[in-house]
């Protein structure tokens, strides 16, 4: 019999959070809850879990000084956020600070579990399948442990959302991949949509690993997508 995955749920309305644990429950996961955004965090640096859920307007902490928290400590869990809101600048946000998914409320359960265990399987495939401590493309230099990116001898500062991303498309390395694909593989999403968020942190990783070499190493290919290419391939 396979361990429980263990899910912690940082959700003020009762109600919600309720719900939330019963059909986790239901689902064969183990759940822990916490009310706001103080508790929500101790519980979260002191457990060992594979999700969180982290609502975004929480007393205490509000669910993004609760993440950049998490993401400071070098947390990597990944968490999916909770929020009213739906425009592109807060999905950003909370991707920029670290967010692995957002779901907009209300939403359907059937949604909610779909994106949990797609967001899970990812994150375990990718714990199984790491078995290299870096990857080099060019002079690219990613560490994989420490998730620190190196251009030539010049450290890159990334957020864990870019370092995600770059990651991808290094395992990936002289193939085209479309909006969708890394839209799916990335963010997790089940569905297509919002692929303008893919091209704002392509834009990203461009200024900050692609700015002032003569090599360009990330590739927009018309039509299709993008790819990181070696400078010989």
């Amino acid at each position: 019999m396979k361990d429980k995955e263990n899910i912690l749920i940082i959700e003020d309305e009762d109600g919600i959070a309720r719900i939330l644990q019963l059909e986790l429950e239901h689902e064969g996961y183990e759940v822990g809850r916490a009310a706001d955004g103080r508790t929500g965090l101790e519980m979260a640096q002191s457990g060992d879990w594979h999700l969180i859920l982290l609502d975004v307007m929480l007393p205490e902490l509000n669910g993004i000084e609760v993440l950049r928290r998490l993401r400071q400590g070098n947390s990597t869990v990944p968490v999916i956020l909770l929020t009213a809101r739906d425009t592109v600048p807060d999905k950003v946000s909370g991707f920029e600070h670290g967010a692995n998914d957002y779901i907009t409320k209300p939403f359907a359960m059937e949604e909610l579990l779909a994106r949990v265990r797609n967001i899970l399987r990812i994150f375990k495939a990718s714990r199984e399948g790491e078995s290299e401590d870096s990857l080099k493309i060019g002079d690219l230099t990613i560490e994989l442990i420490s998730r620190k990116v190196y251009r030539k001898d010049h450290s890159i500062d990334l957020t864990p959302r870019e370092f995600e991303l770059l990651l991808y498309l290094a395992r990936h390395k002289n193939e085209e991949k479309t909006r969708d694909e890394i839209l799916s593989d990335v963010w997790g999403y089940e569905y297509i949509g919002d692929t303008n968020v893919v091209d704002v942190y392509i834009r990203y990783l461009r200024q900050k690993m692609d700015k002032g070499y003569r090599h360009k190493l990330l590739h927009t290919v018309r039509g299709v997508g993008y790819m990181l290419k070696e400078p010989d391939a």
